[in-house]
């Protein structure tokens, strides 16, 4: 288990570019970093690492959503925000990613970390890519994980601090295993969905142009160009 220092030292490979024409906080807890963006009241995505040693662990589920210490008050969220809004507070960094330490695990229920997520994705498709990723780190080691929402400032807002609804979320993979290494994306809409994850999927690339987000820039070049046009559902299982 690596020291959170460690974690906080860039340039981590699952950490994306400065962004361009968006508000941005970057926030380092023990198990994720988070871009903050306080005009929204969301994160504009939440990366970690998930090592093999870190999918499982003895710290039990934490179920106290509370605003992130870091975040102004005046820019939070709170969870009085979601209350009848028909959403569900959809974690980011998933708790169950979170297991190998109680500090981690609170930290996940910050409300920097989330969402608000439609039931019927936040409890099925995404859980499912949940559950993917943490097989992927324990049987074959580290992936780094960018994911977010997919939102604009026009988009509708719950509660009386504004939290903006997104339209849909990301979720973008990397991993090194047998030799090489391997990235995808998924995209999801903010409801539910009966299709199977591999139509979900599409390449780095394309997710980089949906979102402008500058996706594992740590890469060297040579590896960064071959990894983020492919999207391989074999390697990931799908």
């Amino acid at each position: 288990m690596r020291p959170q220092a460690e974690r906080q030292t860039p340039p981590a490979l699952e950490i994306p570019a400065p962004l361009a024409g968006k508000q941005e906080r970057l926030i380092y807890h023990t198990g994720y970093t988070v871009s903050y963006n306080a005009d929204r009241r969301l994160p504009n995505w939440v990366a970690y690492e998930l090592t093999p040693e870190e999918t499982s662990g003895p710290a039990k589920r934490y179920n106290r959503f509370v605003p992130d210490p870091e975040v102004p008050y005046h820019e939070t969220a709170t969870t009085d925000d979601y209350k009848h809004s028909g959403f569900d507070r959809g974690h980011m960094a998933p708790a169950g990613d979170m297991k190998w330490s109680e500090t981690a695990m609170q930290e996940s229920f910050y409300l920097s970390n989330i969402c608000p997520q439609h039931p019927t994705l936040n409890r099925g498709i995404w859980k499912r890519l949940e559950d993917l990723v943490r097989r992927q780190a324990a049987t074959r080691g580290s992936v780094y994980v960018v994911c977010g929402p997919l939102a604009a400032d026009s988009f509708p807002r719950i509660g009386e601090n504004g939290v903006t609804v997104p339209h849909g979320f990301f979720k973008a993979l990397l991993q090194y295993a047998n030799g090489r290494w391997a990235a995808v994306a998924f995209t999801f809409d903010n409801g539910g969905s009966d299709k199977p994850l591999p139509d979900h999927t599409l390449s780095i690339d394309e997710l980089e142009i949906l979102t402008g987000i500058d996706f594992f820039p740590a890469l060297p070049d040579s590896i960064e160009t071959v990894v983020e046009r492919e999207k391989d559902p074999d390697w990931w299982g799908l």
